[in-house]
């Protein structure tokens, strides 16, 4: 018997033609198959440009609302 291509006649559960009867649970893996390959990993690059940014627009909003506290602008 091969792994790939179990027989029907030893799995159980199966009709005749492959199937399974109503209310039974059908085999956990087909034979069909693809390849497994890992899907492309997505660069760090632009997340960290646009936490920089933000972190920057932030540190250069609080010192200006600090600036205007102390009385450096106007």
């Amino acid at each position: 018997m091969n792994a790939q291509n179990p027989d029907p006649n030893d799995t159980a559960g199966l009709e005749a033609g492959g199937g399974v009867t109503p209310g039974d649970t059908p085999p956990a893996e087909t034979s069909a198959g693809g390849p497994n390959h890992e899907p492309p990993q997505r660069s760090r690059l632009m997340p960290i440009i646009v936490i920089c940014f933000v972190a920057l627009l932030a540190i250069v909003i609080a010192g200006g609302l600090i600036g205007r506290v102390v009385g450096l602008f106007g």
